[in-house]
C-alpha cells in the first residue's frame, strides 16, 4: 500500500476520533450554551432592574426638582443616562458572550463533521464494494428490521447486499416499514439485490434440517458464498443452523475439528475489546479444541483488531496453573507449549473484561453462560443508577447532567452495538447475529464483516494448516 493510500486512510479515522470526542463531550456544548442563554436572561433581568430603577430615579427627579430646583434635576438625569448606558453594556457583553462562546464549541465540530462526511465519500469512491449476502428470513423480527438494516449499512460501509428470502414477504415488510422508495432506489443502483428463497430454518428446529431443505434462507445465502457471488454472509436466524450450513456448504478450514463461535466483549478501554470463543457452537470440548480456538482468535485479533501481540487467556476458577478440572489442565498444557502465540495463563471470570487479555478460551457452554449474563449488565447498571438519583427537582438537574455519560455507558454495553460475532473455522466469513437483532444490531454486524473481509483474515486462518500442531 502506497504512502499516498496510507494517508488517505489515517486522515479520516483521526477525524472520526475528533468528532467522537466533541460528541462524548455534548454536556461541555451543553453547559456552554446554557451559560450563553443565562447571560441573555442575566442582561434581560439587569435590564429591568436597571429599567426600574430608572424610573425611581426619574421620579426622584421629579420630586427633587419641585424641592430644590432644576440644579437637582440636571444630576439625577445625568444619573439616568449613566444606569441606561451599563444596561446597553450588560446586554452587549452576554451577547458578545454568546457570539463568541458558541462558535469555539460548535463550530470546529461542524467542520469536522463536514469534513468527515467528504473523506468517507472519498474513501468509499475510491474503495472496492464488497458483496455481503444476508438471511433476510432469520432472526425474530425478520424480514423487517433485518431489511432496514441493511439499507442503512449500504450507506455507510463500502458494501452491497444480496438479500436472501421470500421476495413477497420482503416487499410486503419493505411497505409496512415505508421503506419501498429506498429499497427500489438500491436495486437501480446495483447495491442491493433480492434473491427469492425458501422459508427459514426454525429457532425451534434441529440443525441438521439444512441437510433436507435446500432451499432455506440460510442455505441459499451460504451458497452465494461458496459459489464466490459474496464474500460474506450474516444471519440473525438459529445459529446452530448456521454452523451446519456453513459446515455442509464451504466446508472447515483444513486442520481444524470444530469451529468457533468469537463473540467481542467490552473491556475497561472501550478501544481494545476482547475477543472470548466459544460463546456456544460447542457445548462440549476437548484440549484440542481449545487449543484451535486459541489459534483461531489469535489470528482474528491480529487481523480485525489489529493488535500486533494478543496475549491469549484460559478461562478457569483460578490463576494458578493447577487449577481446575480436567479439561482446563490437559488444555492449559497444551497452551503453555504453544510457540505460535502468547498464552497469558488463566483467566479468572473477573478478569474477562479487565483488558489484561485481547483473547479468551473456553468451553461452548461457559461461554455463553457469560455472553448473555453481559447483555444483561447494561440493563441492570442503568437501573441500579437511575433509582440511586436523589428524587425531586435535584434528581432531574442530576438526570440531565448525567443522560450523556449513562447513554455512552449503556452503548459500550449494549449488545446491538457490536451486532455479531464470526463463526471461526469455516472456510468463509459467517457472522452470526443475535436473534433478536434489529436495524442497529444488522447495521453493527455488517460492519464486523465488512472489516474481516477487508482485513483479508480468511488468507490468514488458511496459513494454520501449515502449524505442525494441526497436522500432527
Amino acid at each position: 500500500m502506497g504512502k499516498e493510500n496510507v494517508q488517505k486512510i489515517n486522515k479520516p479515522k483521526a477525524i472520526r476520533r475528533l468528532v467522537i470526542w466533541y460528541k462524548r463531550n455534548s454536556a461541555v456544548t451543553s453547559i456552554v450554551d446554557t451559560a450563553a442563554s443565562s447571560a441573555v436572561t442575566a442582561s434581560n433581568v439587569a435590564g429591568n432592574v436597571v429599567s426600574g430603577a430608572g424610573s425611581v430615579v426619574s421620579t426622584a427627579s421629579n420630586v427633587a426638582s419641585n424641592v430644590a430646583g432644576n440644579v437637582a434635576g440636571n444630576v439625577v438625569s445625568s444619573a439616568e443616562s449613566v444606569v441606561n448606558t451599563a444596561s446597553n453594556v450588560v446586554s452587549n457583553a452576554s451577547s458578545i458572550a454568546k457570539n463568541t462562546l458558541q462558535p469555539l464549541v460548535f463550530d470546529p465540530l461542524k467542520r469536522l463533521q463536514n469534513n468527515d462526511n467528504m473523506l468517507d465519500k472519498e474513501v468509499d469512491s475510491q474503495s472496492n464494494r464488497i458483496w455481503i449476502a444476508v438471511d433476510g428470513m432469520g432472526g425474530d423480527y425478520a424480514p423487517g428490521p433485518i431489511l432496514e438494516g441493511c439499507l442503512e449499512a449500504i450507506s455507510r460501509f463500502p458494501i452491497n447486499i444480496k438479500f436472501v428470502g421470500k421476495i413477497e414477504k420482503v416487499k410486503s415488510a419493505a411497505e409496512k416499514t415505508g421503506l419501498v422508495e429506498l429499497l427500489e432506489r438500491e436495486i437501480g443502483n446495483n447495491r442491493l439485490e433480492l434473491i427469492d428463497s425458501g422459508d427459514p430454518i426454525g429457532m425451534n428446529e434441529e440443525a441438521t434440517a439444512v441437510r433436507k431443505r435446500k432451499e432455506a434462507s440460510i442455505n441459499v445465502a451460504m451458497d452465494l458464498v461458496r459459489n464466490n457471488k459474496a464474500q460474506a454472509v450474516y444471519s440473525a436466524g438459529n445459529s446452530g443452523a448456521m454452523m451446519a450450513s456453513a459446515i455442509f456448504r464451504i466446508g472447515r478450514l483444513k486442520g481444524i475439528d470444530r469451529p468457533a463461535i468469537g463473540a467481542l466483549f467490552p473491556t475497561r478501554d472501550q478501544t481494545r475489546p476482547v475477543l472470548v470463543l466459544d460463546v456456544g457452537a460447542n457445548t462440549d470440548c476437548k484440549p484440542s479444541y481449545l487449543h484451535q480456538f486459541a489459534l483461531l482468535g489469535n489470528i482474528y485479533a491480529k487481523d480485525v483488531l489489529q493488535v500486533q501481540k494478543p496475549r491469549i487467556g484460559l478461562i478457569n476458577i483460578g490463576e494458578e496453573e493447577c487449577k481446575g478440572n480436567d479439561l482446563s489442565l490437559k488444555t492449559f498444557e497444551l497452551l503453555s507449549n504453544e510457540k505460535s502465540f502468547d498464552f497469558g495463563g488463566n483467566c479468572e471470570g473477573r478478569d474477562v473484561l479487565s483488558g489484561s487479555f485481547d483473547v479468551v478460551v473456553c468451553d461452548g457452554f461457559t461461554g455463553n453462560i457469560l455472553l448473555k449474563f453481559l447483555e444483561s449488565v447494561g440493563g441492570v447498571l442503568l437501573d441500579i443508577l437511575k433509582s440511586e438519583l436523589p428524587r425531586g427537582r435535584r434528581g432531574k438537574v442530576g438526570s440531565a447532567f448525567l443522560r450523556s455519560n449513562l447513554l455512552r455507558i449503556k452503548k459500550r454495553l449494549d449488545h446491538a452495538e457490536h451486532g455479531g460475532a464470526l463463526l471461526l473455522g469455516v472456510n468463509g466469513i459467517c457472522v452470526i447475529g443475535h436473534g433478536s437483532s434489529k436495524s442497529l444490531s444488522v447495521v453493527s454486524a455488517l460492519r464486523l464483516a465488512h472489516s474481516a473481509v477487508n482485513h483479508n483474515v480468511m488468507e490468514n486462518l488458511n496459513q494454520l494448516q501449515k502449524l505442525q500442531v494441526l497436522n500432527s
